[in-house]
């Protein structure tokens, strides 16, 4: 059984920073890619940044020079560095996979979701 454990979130003030990690445990063979989601209230669930299979990265517009997706592959384990927080960042942020369980299979995995909350 794979899970994607996240850890980080909370509250933090216009400006700020923060960390979320991610770590991917279970057995299986590789995972393809990993990364983070967000969906804030009433808004659907939106692509933030990611690894790709060639270990290139994808960040979307509005988190370039802010976020930061970094890894440690022997963990299994992305970080996504928040820094320049605004309140428009408040969600519940998602880590993401595709892992190939076997040679054949690959399937999408999510964390359980974590909130971050920017205010003062």
């Amino acid at each position: 059984q794979v899970q994607l454990v996240e850890s980080g979130g909370g509250l933090v003030q216009p400006g700020g920073s923060m960390r979320l990690s991610c770590s991917a445990s279970g057995s299986f063979s590789s995972i393809n890619n990993m990364g983070w989601y967000r969906q804030a209230p009433g808004k659907q669930r939106e692509l933030l940044a990611f690894f790709r299979a060639d270990s290139s990265l994808y960040y979307v517009d509005d988190v370039k020079g802010r976020f930061t997706l970094s890894r440690n592959n022997a963990e299994n384990t992305v970080y996504l560095q928040m820094n320049s927080l605004k309140p428009e960042d408040t969600a519940v942020y998602y880590c993401h996979a595709l892992i190939a369980t076997d040679s054949l299979t690959y399937t999408n995995y999510w964390g359980q979701g974590t909130q971050v909350t920017v205010s003062s």
